[in-house]
């Protein structure tokens, strides 16, 4: 009996140290486990997405497009390569043209399937008159910003043309280029340098009888002369920019009151296309630091310099395509140098759309696909290349 209790009491005690044992390991395995779990998670390396980010959202461009009496040819072969259903369009003739040539223009822009079935191109009901360098000018172009602030709410920037513009690169190269800028950007060629023109433009005093008359007839310059004005610095530059949304807001609408004086102070100035926008944004310190010194258009000019530029000809083509430019100008009506850029760089023909990635249907571009789809080509390369010049120079050649 006493050797069978003492057995019974050792296998009690074997029990006992054997669950104790096994408890002991049981939890020192769970605690490797729970240890090797947290390690693992600070060792593991960071997860890789496993789509790519998505590209950045495509710009909308707001264009007008201006002529004069005979530019219709020109304005809708412009017109025509500069289209695309991302943007919209302004186009107008002024009351130099003749009703016929605003009323061909209009019944165009109706019949016309893609632009009706788009709906993104607008032709002024009422057509201004304006005068070469002329304050009427800017009241055109503060008019053509006003409509597109009004119709359409979702573009980023407006680019002013003329019937003797033409581009230099497809819109899907322009498009594609822009949408890797900031939005706020200003492209406005401006100094305020303005040696000469200080005595032959800011001091003498100009009437443009386009501000009172129904026809066209050259500015009229007053015998008194005024002072270059303190309260203000002048710049001056080239007519045709590329301007954001927030600075044509601001001119427009006009919150802070710097933009009328200008205006008004811009009435009596001569060239003041070349001035008012350049004086405007270089004196507003919220919009100054987002200008880039540059139109973005290639323009021949004679040695010294006259009024006018020079109309480009085929010997301008080689430095024309070299520039990078977006757009150039001017140019005669079927000039063979826009034979040249359709052929060469847009692929175009006269009077046709230029392909692009939104073009469907036979003929090509006869309906619109996917607008959101781009064909980039060797365009936005140049355009690219010259963008990127720019943005390099940062605040060196801003508003001085």
């Amino acid at each position: 009996m006493k050797f069978l209790e003492k057995k019974k009491k050792w296998i009690f005690i074997f029990l006992l140290i054997l669950i104790t044992s096994l408890f002991t390991i049981f939890l020192f395995i769970s605690y490797i486990t729970t240890l090797s779990s947290i390690l693992a998670i600070f060792q593991q390396p960071p997860t890789m997405n496993a789509t790519p980010p998505p590209p950045p959202p495509i710009p909308r461009f707001a264009y007008l497009i201006s002529g004069s009496k005979g530019d219709l040819p020109k304005l809708w072969r412009t017109l025509h390569a500069l289209y695309h259903p991302l943007n919209y369009y302004v186009v107008h003739l002024d009351l130099d043209s003749s009703a016929q040539e605003r009323r061909e223009l209009a019944w165009r822009v109706r019949s016309h399937p893609v632009f009706a079935e788009v709906g993104n191109v607008y032709m002024h009901d009422k057509a201004n008159l304006v005068t070469y360098r002329g304050p009427t000018m800017v009241a055109n172009t503060l008019h053509a910003c006003a409509i597109l602030l009004k119709r359409y709410k979702d573009w980023d920037w407006f680019i002013n043309l003329s019937a003797s513009d033409y581009p230099l690169v497809t819109q899907d190269d322009l498009l594609h280029v822009f949408s890797t800028l900031k939005r706020d950007l200003n492209f406005v060629h401006h100094t305020s340098n303005l040696g000469w023109k200080k005595a032959r433009r800011a001091t003498p005093l100009i009437i443009d009888p386009g501000l009172y008359e129904k026809d066209k007839s050259d500015l009229i310059q007053v015998n008194s002369r005024r002072k270059l004005p303190t309260s203000f610095k002048l710049f001056d530059g080239s007519a045709w920019m590329i301007l954001s949304r927030d600075f044509v807001e601001y001119c427009v609408w006009g919150w802070d009151n710097l933009p009328r004086t200008l205006l008004m102070y811009y009435t009596n100035f001569i060239s003041s296309p070349e001035g008012y926008f350049q004086t405007v944004i270089c004196n507003t310190p919220q919009f100054a630091q987002t200008v880039v010194n540059n139109d973005m258009h290639f323009i021949p000019w004679d040695n010294p310099p006259r009024q006018h530029p020079r109309t480009v000809s085929l010997n301008d083509t080689t430095m024309m395509i070299r520039g990078g430019a977006a757009f150039a100008r001017k140019f005669s009506q079927d000039s063979p140098v826009l034979d040249k850029i359709d052929a060469e760089l847009l692929g175009a023909n006269n009077e046709s759309f230029v392909p692009g990635g939104w073009c469907a249907g036979q003929p090509l571009c006869s309906r619109v696909g996917n607008p959101t789809t781009l064909r980039p080509g060797a365009g936005a390369g140049r355009l690219q290349t010259r963008v990127d010049h720019l943005m390099s120079l940062g605040k060196r050649q801003q508003c001085t």
